[in-house]
Parts: structure tokens; sequence; C-alpha cells
């Protein structure tokens, strides 16, 4: 007896009824009635496909089986209903399972068990309903590119673990970019405008600091992936905030009273905790704020200090590699107050000749990160002269999940 394959992988007896009641449904679409003749013709297709195979057969190889048949009676008009008749089945089919399937993308992401969206981005918190509208966005997003946009050999390589294509809930189909070096310099030199606001050039490094997190933001919600900010585009706002506090410490102490040397002394001494504090509302703002899409900023911060030539920014450059680094080292603590290490932001350290070496000037900085990477495993460590040695003669930032 003819055996059927069905599309889930069952093996079942041949109903030659199912064959006979799809054959008549399709006559009567074009007759719009039952007729005997419409039975008989049916019966006798179904019969001859039963007597003619033994073996195992697909419900497709069946249909197919039909359609021929169908198509060499003298009623193709027929046979061209019954392929409507199976093309919208097969729609039909497609739906329900499509359904099926974003009910069950929907109940796993609600009960925090859906493992691909948990696995995609460590920086996206799937308990939050603003990550989780996002991910329900993108689950259409996805299908699109699944059925559409994607080629089907790519898909096949991806559900079968091959390849991965990385947020492909965005990158197929949305106009967004994907993972930007935020150029902090020209927004904070130049002013930039936030949410329709004119930002205008910052008047310390605190508050240099402040914007730079609304940028990152700004920026987190306008795309995908991560970003990257350089540590020598705040640098020169220490400077402002040094002659500002400089002005009003001899303030304090009156002009013609002050000796230099204490007005120097105290003006560093504040200076270094505006650069803490700068340094701290950087940190926290990035481990705390969520862009638009629900995610936590992916930012790597680029501590490099050839990137500077003047004297004294550099050094102030050093100031602030420094307290990232000691704060990071302190951690920050959990919602029971014990230190813990945090994935951002990401730390990228250049090796370079001002600090590679223990008679450099800034080795004390290459120290102090080595100790950092022991307790907190960052930061990642960028050659200077690799770097210079493969891109041209050029030192950049770059990615912080890229390490070079």
């Amino acid at each position: 007896m003819l055996k059927v394959i069905k599309r889930n992988g069952n093996k079942v007896d041949f109903d030659s009824s199912k064959i006979k009641n799809a054959i008549i449904k399709a006559f009567k679409e074009v007759d719009k009635k039952i007729t005997e003749s419409a039975k008989l013709k049916a019966g006798l297709i179904a019969k001859e496909i039963s007597n003619t195979y033994t073996e195992y057969l697909s419900v497709e190889a069946i249909q197919d089986m039909v359609e021929d048949k169908l198509l060499d009676t003298d009623r193709r008009d027929v046979a061209k209903a019954y392929i409507r008749y199976r093309c919208k089945r097969n729609v039909n089919r497609e739906i329900s399972k499509d359904l099926s399937k974003r009910y069950d993308n929907y109940i796993s992401l609600v009960k925090g068990n859906n493992e691909e969206v948990i696995k995609e981005n460590s920086n996206k918190d799937t308990r939050i309903i603003p990550t989780m509208r996002d991910y329900l966005a993108g689950f259409t997003c996805k299908e699109m590119a699944e059925k559409l946009l994607v080629p089907k050999e790519i898909i096949d390589a991806h559900n079968k673990g091959i390849i991965h294509f990385h947020d492909m809930d965005y990158s197929p189909g949305m106009p967004m970019t994907n993972c930007s070096l935020i150029n902090l310099e020209d927004m904070l030199q130049n002013g930039t405008v936030i949410s329709g606001t004119m930002i205008e050039k910052p008047h310390s490094f605190r508050t240099a600091c402040t914007i730079a997190t609304q940028i990152i933001a700004q920026v987190a919600s306008s795309q995908y992936g991560g970003n990257t900010i350089s540590l020598s585009h705040l640098a020169p706002f220490v400077d402002i905030s040094r002659k500002k506090i400089k002005k009003k410490v001899k303030y304090e102490i009156g002009i013609a009273s002050g000796n230099p040397e204490l007005i120097d002394e105290l003006t560093e001494k504040r200076l270094k905790e505006e650069i803490a504090d700068g340094v701290q509302t950087i940190q926290y703002q990035l481990i705390t704020i969520s862009s638009t899409n629900g995610q936590s900023p992916f930012t790597s911060i680029f501590m490099y200090l050839g990137e500077v030539s003047d004297k004294q920014t550099k050094n102030d450059l050093a100031m602030i590699i420094e307290e990232v680094l000691r704060q990071r080292i302190k951690g920050v603590k959990n919602e029971k107050g014990a230190p813990i290490t945090i994935a951002f932001p990401k730390l990228l350290y250049v090796l370079e000749e001002d600090n590679v070496h223990e008679n450099s000037k800034y080795w004390y900085l290459t120290k102090l990160a080595a100790e950092c990477s022991s307790k907190r495993l960052v930061p990642d460590y960028i050659s200077e002269k690799k770097m210079r040695e493969l891109k041209q003669n050029n030192c950049f930032p770059c990615m912080g999940k890229r390490k070079l």
C-alpha cells in the first residue's frame, strides 16, 4: 500500500478521499457545481496514483502528479484551478506557521527565555519594556529579511549555524548606519543640536563630559551597533576648567596675599576633583541610560596620548586616562552595594613610545592599565607601532569588539 510522507516527516497510509476532495473543489470552482463527471475523474486520478505507486511518496510529489494528470485531460481550466487551490493552501500554511512563530517569539521574549535575543547583544536588557518593544519590531524586520531581502542560501547557512548574520532585525531592511566613530571634537568645539536645541561649546570639563554622554545617547538611538569616542577630544576642556578654577582660587584667597605656588596647588587639587566628577559622569551615564531602542550604548573609549601634540594638553589627557583607569579598577556597586565589573564602556589603551618603556614619561599609565586588566579584564591593548605598519602609518580608534 502506498505510504505518504507528510510535511512534518510522519508516514501515513495514502488516503484517496483527500485527493478526490481537492480535485472536486477545483471542478466546482470552474463549473460552479459538482457534477458526476467531476466525481468520476477525481476517483480515476486518485485510483491511478494509488495503484501505480507502492513506495513512499511525499505530499508534494502526489500533488505534482495530480496537476500533471489534470493537464493531460481536456479540462486544463480545472488544472489551473487546482494549481491556484494548491498555491492558496501553501500560502495559508505559511501564514499559519508564521503566526505561530511570531506568537512563540513574543511569549519567549516576555517570559525572558528567548535565548537568541538574549545572546545577540550584551547591551540590551530584554526585561525592560522599550527593549521588548524594539525586539517585537525587530521580529517583523527579521522576517522580511528572511523572506524577501537576504539570499536563501545565506539564511539557510545562518539557521544551520554555519554563519551568523548579526543584527538581522535591523541591518538588511532599515535605513540605519552601523557602528560610528563619534566626532566629539567637532560637536564640542563648534556646538551641536540635540532634539532641536542648540548646545554651545562647553565652558568646563565637567559640562563637556555631560554633553558627550548626551551625544552618545543620541547616536546610539539613531543606529545599530556600537560607537567609539576619543578622550583626546575632551582633553582641551581640562585647561578651560583649570583657568576658571584658578580665577576662583585667586578671588578666594586674595591675589595680593596669595602665594603663587599655593594657588597652583589648590587649582590642581580642585581640577583633579572635577576630572574625577566628569569621568564618573561618563561611566554612570553610559551604564544607566538607554537609547530610544531600549539598549545601553555600546561605547568604546579610545585612550591615545599620540593624538595630541601640545604638551599641556597631552599631560591633561594623561590625567583623564589615569582617572578612567582608577575608576574602572574601583568598579561600580550593584544593588547590594558590592563592587562589580561592568561591560561598558569598553576601554582601548594604545601602547606607544611614551608609555611602553619603564623609563618613558607615561609608563605609570601602562602599569595602571595592567593592574586594571588583572582586576577588570579591560582595557584592550592596541600597538601604535603595529597599527601604523598595517594601516598606512595611521593609528586611529576602532570598535572595542574589534581588537587590533
